[in-house]
Formats: C-alpha cells, structure tokens, sequence
C-alpha cells in the first residue's frame, strides 16, 4: 500500500496506461534482448557435456567440470590469456587516454569549420570493416614494395616485416585500432564536454585561470563521470582484446605472441569441431569479464566517488 491507501500495482498499471507508447517502444529492445542474448545462453550447457553435433544438446554425454579442468591445466589456453591481457593492457594504457587528450585539445579550436573537418577526418575509420583495414596496412607495410619499408629502406634502415615479426606485431594492433577508434571515442567525449557550462569557465577567466588549468579544473572535472563509465565499460571488454581484428590480421608465424581467447575459441571451436571445450573457453571469459566490470565499479565507486550503479 502506498500513502493514498491504493496499491502500488494499479499505481503501476496507470503509470503504464499513462506513458504507453513509450512502453510500446520498449517492446523491440526487450525482444531483441531476449531472443539474441539470453535465448542462446542455453547453449552454455554444452559447456558441462562432451557434445555431439548427431546427438544434440538433450541426448549429449554430462561430463562436469572436465572441460574447465582441461581448460586451467592446457598450456596452450595459458599462453592465449596471458597474450588476452598483455594486448588488453598494452591497449589499455595507450589507447584509453588518447581520445579524452584529443577531445580536451579539440575544444580549445575556435574556427568551427577546421574543427568539423578534423572530427570527420579522425572519426570515419570507425565505420570501415577490419578487413578493409587489415588490407589497407598490409599494402602500406608490405616487405617488398610497402610504402613504409619503401622509406626506410631509402632512409638506410631494413625492411621490417611487420605482419610476420613477432616483435613489432603486438604494436601494429595498438596503431591499427587505435587508428580506426580513438577518434569515435573523442565524439563521445566531445560530447560530455559540450555539457559543461560555460559561466565555469567564464569564471575560471576572471580569476585568472590559463588555458591549461581551466583544461584542468573545469574541463576534465565535468567529464570526469563520462570517463570512469567508459573505463568500467572497457575493463568489462578486456578479455575481448579485439577479437576481429586479429582474426583477419594474424597468421601462423605470430600466432605465439597474438592468440586471444576469441581467436582461440574460434579455431578449436569451428577448425577442430571441440565445441565443448570451446564453449568452457567462451564461459570462462564472460565470467571473468563480468567479474571486472562488477570489480571495476565497485573500485571506482569507493576511491572516485563515480560508478555505474
């Protein structure tokens, strides 16, 4: 009962009559929730069997935990999560900051029309594929006649084979996505700052504040709650590592030092038909995935002050 004496469910069913349309709206989203992300959870039982495409799902074989058991005693599967987290970080560390530092530099340009220029320029690579993106730098980082080894060449250095040296390949990924994402993540940032109210800084003018401390004290203050949602948001994708990316850009020669766990479900799942075990592997970083982003808000929510919920 609430304080008119009525109950709270016809309090909620008017609420409902009252908005129905925005309910009605709703209906989509929770479809599409429900039959392409909670429907295929079922599938996560093959996990616990050792399944076969002839008997299915209902007639497979139990088997437990072997599977996960298999999955933390397999060297190989070690080899792939510490590759997971060491790009995962690598991407971290370089690619989270570039985009707030962009952003914070793009709001000081006062001719409109060269900023719209640059924020086009920078955020269009989001919107073509990996596998145009693997093509393009394939070409510019080719061996023999790459237009970069072409003038390091002319420069008296070696021809460095990019794709094939396990040295260098870690940081071709960091380049490549951070080329084709940090200007997607300087428009959501952008956005934040355009929140801000400019009496803040209007005030930090009149007592003297530079350009860089406003930057400091009243830029990234006002989009200091965009940025721990997007930190939380990327800890939970850190398993992930770029999944796609490698997929079309890696090959064998640097398979010791580029496996992921997406690339390694996807070549013992669909190239050796071990479904179970593949599905474990798959299981195992949603876990943990989830486990950064619960651990990640709770971090932030005690020594910042910010989180999610």
């Amino acid at each position: 009962m609430n304080v008119t004496g009525m109950p709270r469910r016809a309090d909620t069913w008017r609420t409902i009559v009252k908005d129905w349309d925005l309910y009605l709206m709703l209906i989509p989203g929770l479809l599409f929730l429900l039959l392409l992300k909670y429907t295929p959870m079922y599938g996560l039982i093959i996990a616990f069997q050792d399944f076969s495409i002839f008997k299915g799902i209902s007639g497979s074989d139990w088997v437990g935990l072997k599977h996960f058991e298999r999955l933390v005693v397999n060297d190989q599967f070690l080899n792939v999560l510490a590759n997971t987290l060491i790009i995962s970080v690598y991407k971290l560390l370089f690619l989270f900051p570039a985009p707030i530092l962009i952003a914070v530099l793009m709001n000081e340009i006062r001719k409109l029309m060269f900023k719209r220029v640059v924020q086009s320029v920078i955020y269009l690579p989001h919107f073509i594929s990996w596998v145009i993106i693997s093509g393009l730098f394939i070409n510019l980082l080719s061996l023999n006649d790459g237009i970069v080894n072409t003038i390091i060449a002319k420069l008296g250095g070696e021809h460095i084979a990019f794709f094939m040296d396990q040295s260098v390949f870690r940081g071709l990924l960091v380049l490549t996505e951070g080329w084709k994402e940090v200007g997607w993540g300087t428009i959501i940032y952008l956005a934040a700052i355009a929140g801000i109210d400019p009496q803040l800084y209007e005030a930090a003018k009149m007592d003297g504040a530079s350009k860089l401390q406003q930057m400091i004290h009243v830029t990234l203050p006002g989009i200091f709650s965009t940025i721990v949602l997007m930190l939380i948001l990327r800890l939970g994708n850190m398993l992930e590592a770029g999944t796609e990316q490698i997929l079309v850009m890696y090959n064998p020669v640097v398979y010791d030092v580029a496996d992921v766990i997406g690339t390694y479900v996807y070549r013992v799942g669909i190239g050796a038909s071990d479904y179970s075990f593949s599905t474990a592997v798959g299981m195992f970083e949603s876990v943990i995935a989830f486990t950064l982003v619960v651990s990640g808000n709770a971090i932030c929510k005690k020594f910042l002050g910010r989180s999610i919920w």
